[in-house]
C-alpha cells in the first residue's frame, strides 16, 4: 500500500497543504512544533479513522475553524488507485468515504488501508497502566480481523451496561445474560489476542536481537484470567465481589501484556535505549504480520526517528526497513544534516520535504 497524495485541509497547525509522495522513503524535517508529527497523524487518521494518539476529533481541528479534512490517494500492491477521505466538522461530526462512497460504519474501514506508527509516545506501552498495552493490542487486530474489532465493540458495550446494572441491582437471571454475552464476545477477545501475542513473540526477538547486536533477550507474554479457567466460570466465581465493588472486576478487559528483558521487567531495569528497541521491535513484528495477513505491505510511519537511539541502531533499523519486506515510509526528524547523513551513508534513496509553521514545501 503506497499513499501517492495526502490532502490536508485545517488539520491541526497545517491550514492547506498537498503533499505528493514517493513510493520508498518520505522525509519531513523541521523545529519542533513545526507540525511534522501531524503530517504522519492524518496519515494514521486516513487508515485507522482516529488520531495515533489520544485526542478527540475535535482537538484535531486547527484553532478557529469549525472542520477538518485529510485524503489519501493510494495505490495498492495490485495498482489498483483508491481515494479516501475523512473529514470532521464540530456540527455534523465524522464521515470517512471510500472512492466516494461513505461507510455504513466508521469501523468497517479499519483495516482496509494498514498503517504501523513507531512514535516516542510508544515508552507509554511500557510505562503506563495495562490499559494502554490493551489498547495497542486492540488496535493491532482490528486492522486483521474485522471480527476481532466487532467482539470487542460488543463486549465493552456489554460490559458498560453490566456495570450499570450492578449499581442498582442483584438480580440473578439478568446477571447470566450479562455473563453469557461477555463470555461470547470475550472469549474470541481472549483467543485472538492469545494467538497474535505468540505468533509476535519470535519475530519480536529476532528485530530486537538484530537492532542490539545479540545483547539482550526479550519477552513479551499475554497474562489473562482466561488462561486458567472459562469467562462464564471466572465472572461467576467474581459474582460477589461484583456486588459489593459495583463493577465488573474480572474478564479480557483485565489483561496485560508482560515485557521483560534477560528475564527482568523491562519497565523497570530497560534503559531508554532498551525500551526503544524493544517497542521498535515490536512494532516491526506489528509490521510483518499486518504484510502477511493481509497481503499488503502497510505504511510505516517513524516519528521522530532518533529519539533515544545511538546512530548504531538507527543504521539497523534503516537496513531493516529499506529491504524488500518493507514498502512506503514516513519519517520525521528535527536535524536535516543529520537525517540526510545517515540516509546517505546507508545508500537509501528519500524524498525530503521541509515542515515550518504548518506550511509544508518539497
Amino acid at each position: 500500500m503506497r499513499l501517492k497524495k495526502l490532502l490536508l485541509i485545517n488539520f491541526k497547525n497545517i491550514l492547506q497543504s498537498e503533499i505528493y509522495l514517493t513510493d520508498g522513503i518520505n522525509c519531513f524535517v523541521g523545529d519542533n512544533g513545526a507540525g511534522k508529527t501531524n503530517i504522519l497523524d492524518a496519515v494514521h487518521y486516513l487508515s485507522m479513522s482516529k488520531s495515533a494518539f489520544t485526542m478527540t476529533d475535535g482537538q484535531s481541528v486547527s484553532h478557529g475553524e469549525e472542520f477538518f479534512v485529510t485524503e489519501g490517494s493510494y495505490v495498492d500492491d495490485q495498482q489498483r488507485v483508491e481515494l479516501v477521505n475523512c473529514s470532521f466538522s464540530k456540527r455534523g461530526g465524522k464521515i470517512i468515504k471510500r472512492n466516494g462512497k461513505e461507510y455504513d460504519r466508521i469501523a468497517d474501514h479499519v483495516g482496509n488501508f494498514p498503517v504501523v506508527m513507531v512514535s516516542p509516545r510508544d515508552t507509554d506501552l511500557i510505562t503506563d497502566a495495562a490499559e494502554e498495552r490493551r489498547r495497542y493490542l486492540n488496535s493491532f487486530i482490528s486492522q486483521l480481523d474485522k471480527g476481532y474489532l466487532q467482539s470487542m465493540m460488543r463486549y465493552n458495550a456489554v460490559l458498560a451496561e453490566r456495570n450499570v446494572f450492578l449499581k442498582r441491582s442483584s438480580d440473578e437471571t439478568m446477571l447470566q445474560i450479562y455473563d453469557m454475552q461477555l463470555d461470547e464476545h470475550g472469549t474470541h477477545v481472549y483467543q485472538e489476542r492469545k494467538r497474535i501475542v505468540e505468533c509476535m513473540q519470535p519475530l519480536v526477538n529476532e528485530y530486537y536481537s538484530f537492532l542490539s547486536e545479540d545483547r539482550e533477550q526479550v519477552e513479551m507474554t499475554y497474562r489473562s484470567e482466561l488462561d486458567d479457567m472459562p469467562l462464564k466460570d471466572i465472572l461467576l466465581r467474581s459474582r460477589e465481589r461484583d456486588l459489593v465493588n459495583q463493577f465488573t472486576t474480572s474478564g479480557v478487559h483485565r489483561d496485560d501484556l508482560i515485557f521483560k528483558i534477560g528475564g527482568y521487567p523491562l519497565k523497570k531495569y530497560g534503559s531508554q535505549g532498551q525500551q526503544k528497541s524493544f517497542l521498535i521491535a515490536l512494532k516491526l513484528a506489528q509490521y510483518r504480520l499486518l504484510a502477511e495477513q493481509t497481503g499488503e505491505k502497510p505504511i510505516l510511519l517513524l516519528d521522530d526517528l532518533f529519539d533515544k537511539l545511538d546512530m548504531r541502531r538507527v543504521e539497523r533499523l534503516l537496513g531493516i526497513v529499506s529491504g524488500d519486506d518493507f514498502g512506503q515510509i514516513c519519517i520525521t526528524d528535527c536535524n536535516k544534516v543529520r537525517l540526510e547523513n545517515t540516509l546517505k551513508n546507508a545508500g537509501k534513496e528519500y524524498q525530503l520535504f521541509t515542515v515550518e509553521g504548518g506550511e509544508v514545501k518539497r
